[in-house]
């Protein structure tokens, strides 16, 4: 039985919001561990240094944002073995949940810089600005306009 019921399921429902949290965060991290393993490789090929100063400069940059990516979707993880069984349940599914949609924010940068790369490369410069620019449009509707617009 439990006691101060409210107190319990107050309790039930962080550790609730965190599990969903951490399994929304497994989605994301699968995506950013595959493209920032492609970006580590990209160096090793023999064409990679054939590249121009602006491809240059959106790889580090794109390089930079999956670690970013990955440092912020991973954080969770790593703060909750820092605080578990401190009963600090709401600041660690308060702080995970910004840690994740930073880690978003950067995941997205890193996959328009991956989408411009690869466009750069296969149909030039043009292309892939505008493909990158319609991809970033896509992405801040589907994953910020949407959830903001269907609010009940």
């Amino acid at each position: 039985m439990k006691d101060g019921g409210l107190q319990d399921d107050s309790k039930e429902q962080w550790d609730r919001r965190f599990a969903e949290l951490l399994q929304e965060i497994r989605v994301a991290q699968t995506g950013g561990q595959i493209l920032f393993a492609f970006l580590l490789t990209l160096p090793f090929y023999n064409r990679f240094g054939e590249i121009d100063g602006v491809d240059k400069v959106v790889y580090v940059l794109t390089l930079l944002a999956a670690t970013a990516s990955m440092a912020l979707l991973i954080a969770p993880v790593s703060y909750h073995r820092q605080v578990f069984r401190q009963g600090r349940k709401p600041q660690l599914v308060t702080t995970a949940s910004t840690l994740a949609q930073a880690g978003l924010g950067a995941f997205l940068v890193a996959l328009s810089g991956a989408v411009f790369l690869v466009i750069d490369v296969v149909a030039g410069l043009t292309w892939a600005a505008i493909l990158c620019a319609a991809t970033v449009l896509v992405y801040v509707l589907l994953w910020y306009v949407l959830p903001a617009v269907d609010r009940d």
